[in-house]
Order: C-alpha cells, then sequence, then structure tokens
C-alpha cells in the first residue's frame, strides 16, 4: 500500500511547496440563500478565474459551480495563504463579511491533497450529491475542467485529476446500481411538480424558464417517450429564455412552444405549473409580479418549482393564495426520500474510489519523477551522441552492419546501466526515500 498522497511533496520543483487543496460549500451545510449569492454563473466563471489567477499564490485553478455546491479547487505554492485568498474571494461573494463571524462561518470546508481528491471523485461519482448517483454531476465536472482550460487556469495537475475524476465517474455507474432510476435533478423537479398536481402531468400546462443545461434536462424529462407511453404527457410546453433562438431550438426538440421572457407572465397566467432554473443572478418572479400574472385567474392553482441557484422566485410567492412554491430544499428532500433503493450501492462506489485513489497516486508520482528520469536518459544519450562523434573517423572504417551494431551497444549498455536508477526512482517516488534518490540523482548526472 502506497503512503497518502502528498502533493506538496510530490510535486514540488526547484524548493517550491505546492498543494492541491479544495475549499467549497453545499446544500448540505449552508441554506439557500448563502448558497445562492456565492454561485458562479457560466459567464462570470471567466472573472473569477481570472481573480484566482493573479493571485502569486495559486498556480492552477478550477471552478465546479453547480445549484448545490460550489467548489474551487487549485494548486496553491503556499498552502494557508493560498487558500486565505480563496476565502477571501468566496467572502466577497458572500457580501464582504468575515469567516469567523460573517454567514460563512461554520458552512466551508477544506480538503487538501489526498482527501481533495478523493473528494472530488465522490462528487463525480454522485455520492456526494442531494440526489444520490445523480448523472449531472458528471458533465458540470467536466464542463469545470473544461472552461478552466479555455481560459488557461488549469495545468497539468488539475488537468489529470479531472480527467480522472471523469474515468471514476464513469465506472462507478458503469460497474453499480448507484445510477438507478431518478438520479437527475431535472426528472426530480417534473417528479415533485407531478406528485403536487395529483400525481400526473397530463393535460397541464407547463412554462419551463431557463434552456440553459438545467432548463434543458427539465424539458427532456417531460418530453420523455415514458410520459406519452403512460398518457402522462402535458398538454403544452412552453420554452421560456431570454434568447428566443435557443428556446425555439429547445422547444422543437420536446414538441413546445417557444417565447421570449417578456411574454413570461402571460404564459404564468395561463399556466397549471411553471418550473424555472435560469443561471441569472436576479429574481424573476417576486411577489408584485406573480400577483399580477393570476389576478385573472379563477382559483384555479398554481405550482412553482424553483430549481435555480441562485432562485428565481422571491420566497414570499409562497404567500400568494392559490400558489404552491418548492425549492431546492423541497427537492433535496424529496430525492432523499427516492434514493433509498440506492443506497445499497454506496459501499461499491466507495470500493472502486479507494481503487481509483490508488491508480491517481501512482500516476502522480511517476509524473514527479518523471523530470528526473528524462533528464538523466537525455545527458546519458548526449553522452553517447558525443563519443560516437569523437570516433567517427575510425568509425566511417567500418561497414553500415558493423557501424549499427557498434552505435546499438552503445545505446543498450546506457539502457542497461540507467535500468535499475529508474526503477528504484519510480518505485521510491512520493517517500522521503524517493526525494533522497532524486537528489543524488540530480547531484551525481549534473542535472
Amino acid at each position: 500500500m502506497l503512503a497518502p498522497l502528498d502533493v506538496r511533496r510530490n510535486l514540488g520543483q526547484g524548493g517550491v511547496i505546492v498543494s492541491l487543496v479544495v475549499v467549497g460549500i453545499n446544500e448540505r451545510d449552508a441554506p439557500l440563500a448563502l448558497l445562492g449569492s456565492i454561485a458562479v454563473s457560466d459567464r462570470d466563471i471567466p472573472k473569477v478565474l481570472q481573480r484566482l489567477c493573479d493571485s502569486s499564490n495559486l498556480d492552477e485553478a478550477v471552478v465546479l459551480s453547480t445549484c448545490m455546491r460550489t467548489e474551487i479547487y487549485a494548486i496553491v505554492e503556499r498552502f494557508h495563504d493560498g487558500v486565505a485568498d480563496i476565502h477571501a474571494l468566496i467572502s466577497e461573494r458572500a457580501g464582504g463579511e468575515g469567516l469567523e463571524t460573517g454567514p460563512l462561518a461554520g458552512h466551508l470546508y477544506v480538503e487538501y491533497d489526498d482527501a481533495a481528491a478523493r473528494h472530488l471523485f465522490e462528487v463525480a461519482s454522485g455520492i456526494d450529491s442531494a440526489v444520490l448517483g445523480e448523472g449531472e454531476i458528471l458533465r458540470q465536472v467536466r464542463h469545470a475542467a473544461s472552461r478552466s482550460r479555455e481560459e488557461h487556469a488549469s495545468g497539468p495537475v488539475l488537468d489529470g485529476l479531472f480527467r480522472h475524476a471523469v474515468e471514476v465517474g464513469k465506472r462507478a455507474r458503469s460497474e453499480t446500481a448507484i445510477a438507478r432510476g431518478i438520479t437527475s435533478l431535472a426528472y426530480v423537479t417534473t417528479a415533485i411538480a407531478s406528485k403536487a398536481t395529483g400525481g400526473s402531468l397530463a393535460g397541464k400546462r407547463i412554462v419551463v424558464v431557463g434552456a440553459g443545461e438545467m432548463g434543458e434536462g427539465i424539458a427532456d424529462a417531460l418530453g420523455a417517450d415514458s410520459l406519452r407511453a403512460m398518457g402522462s404527457s402535458p398538454s403544452e410546453i412552453v420554452i421560456a429564455n431570454r434568447s428566443k433562438t435557443k428556446a425555439e431550438t429547445l422547444a422543437g426538440r420536446v414538441g413546445g412552444r417557444a417565447v421570449g421572457l417578456k411574454d413570461l407572465f402571460d404564459e404564468v397566467a395561463r399556466a397549471d405549473v411553471v418550473l424555472t432554473a435560469t443561471s441569472g443572478d436576479e429574481v424573476i418572479f417576486d411577489l408584485d409580479s406573480i400577483t399580477r400574472a393570476l389576478a385573472a385567474r379563477r382559483a384555479q392553482p398554481l405550482v412553482i418549482v424553483d430549481a435555480a441557484m441562485p432562485r428565481d422566485v422571491d420566497p414570499k410567492v409562497s404567500e400568494v393564495e392559490g400558489v404552491t412554491l418548492f425549492d431546492l430544499d423541497d427537492l433535496r428532500r424529496y430525492a432523499e426520500s427516492e434514493v433509498q433503493a440506492r443506497r445499497s450501492e454506496v459501499a461499491s462506489v466507495v470500493a472502486i474510489i479507494d481503487d481509483e485513489l490508488e491508480r491517481y497516486r501512482v500516476n502522480v508520482r511517476s509524473r514527479a519523477v518523471s523530470p528526473v528520469i528524462s533528464s538523466m536518459r537525455a545527458k546519458a544519450d548526449q553522452i553517447v551522441a558525443q563519443e560516437l562523434e569523437y570516433f567517427g573517423a575510425q568509425l566511417d572504417q567500418l561497414g553500415d552492419d558493423d557501424r549499427a551494431i557498434v552505435e546499438n551497444l552503445a545505446h543498450r549498455i546506457v539502457q542497461k546501466i540507467l535500468h535499475e536508477p529508474t526503477v528504484q526512482l519510480k518505485e521510491a517516488a512520493g517517500s522521503s526515500r524517493g526525494e533522497r534518490l532524486a537528489e543524488a540523482l540530480r547531484s551525481l548526472f549534473g542535472l
């Protein structure tokens, strides 16, 4: 068994200490209002990543922000200073209050090195989600890494970690039944709406607000063939979005109708259910707007499910007569009641994570010693080339076949000599002995 991963030791070069850290907050530990204030929309990702990378204490960064969590993964050169910089950014987004006495007190978690890698593997596998085994989080992990690469904020360490996390998530879902049944927050959204309207959405007029990833998931759930087969399809699906073109594309896919946000409240006035999941920072439905929209209704109940983070709906909307409002807390509780059958799969997923974490450790350690091994072999190849050139005149007297034999012999002797040092260094990588061997090779070979 390898010792626990310590990226600070394994990835440091030139005496600089670096460490893998994650600082985050999720729906289990924080109220929705606080979670919403910290959430990072896709359009804000470049600005936040730039702020992180401007820190002299951080080398790489990835932001994973969903409706249920916001986490910042980073490679920091000075652990405490790097974590403090991340804390400062999150604190500013929460209103500038301190971590000790402000709204963030007791809500943030910090993991580093081995524990940080394990945490990401658990997230990607769906066992650290409000909806156990959810499939959306795997796409979100992949997207977070992609956005960081686009902004040149990540590097070899986080790129490798996130690629491995996606592999872990795929393996967990293919080798266990953790993804059996309802594992999508989008499907939970439609399920809770169905239950609130009498157990079926058949014949209901539904407005979906937002055509982003979550809105697409909700629309796809409403237009699923399984609902049609059961006779539970809504009578109409209306997609409302800031970009009507995007709304039209999604509406065409699910057999619905598209409108812009300027026509939203006319549609709400005629709807039975509103499912909202935009990625904006502002409330769309406040008490006054809903009251006006429903003024012409005759005691027709309206169900609203707010799956957005930050909120799309002011909680005061629940005070309007005839309106039933659900938010992410309600979705989480509903999902919790539906996942009992999958809990037995968690142990199998944890076993996969243990196995993959070990493999990740080996990969990290191999990368850590690769520069020394490469430099050593390059130095040896350079010496061989210089000696062959020095004896060039004598070698020219040989035939082509004999010259090739001599050159091949020289390279094979060098490879044999370096084989054992290479094996020893790889096996000792990540330990104090490995550090001593690496330093000895640098000194002995003048690397």
